[in-house]
């Protein structure tokens, strides 16, 4: 049985989760780890955390943007514990608690070699945008937005 907790970047199991995504990262987009490194290290106030006991298997989190938008970061599950919808239940509880705090608009960016996670934005309702942001001419990267309405 698994739980999501709600705790922020401080939380060390979160960190401890980053630090094997960017590992894993490396191998995916290689030299653009130092361009990405730059966006990725800050506190986060809404990180998610799901455990089966003790033992944390994925995480994710968002940020504030302008308006009542968030953007979804750091979604990550352990290789051994995936295809058993931690990723999703991470991202639902992350868009639900977007809500609740009163974004109205989610959007994210992804490595267009993570095909499993392009899968499961779309499976969830994110539907491709233009790039945005640090992402505008990055040609691995795809950017994703769901309205939370």
């Amino acid at each position: 049985m698994t739980k999501l907790v709600r705790t922020t970047s401080d939380n060390p199991d979160f960190q401890r989760l980053t630090r094997l995504f960017d590992d894993y990262l490396v191998v995916i987009d290689g030299d653009e780890k130092d361009f990405f490194a730059q966006y990725n290290q800050i506190y986060l106030e809404h990180v998610i955390v799901c455990y089966e006991g003790e033992t944390a298997l994925g995480c994710g989190a968002f940020k504030p943007l302008e308006g009542h938008t968030a953007e979804i970061k750091r979604m990550f599950v352990l290789p051994e514990h995936r295809e058993k919808g931690i990723a999703t239940s991470v991202l639902h509880e992350l868009e639900n608690w977007a809500k609740q705090s009163g974004f109205t608009t989610c959007i994210l960016e992804t490595s267009n070699q993570l095909k499993n996670a392009i899968a499961l934005y779309q499976k969830s309702g994110y539907e491709t945008i233009p790039n945005y942001g640090q992402y505008v001419g990055v040609e691995s990267s795809i950017c994703m937005q769901k309205s939370l309405n």
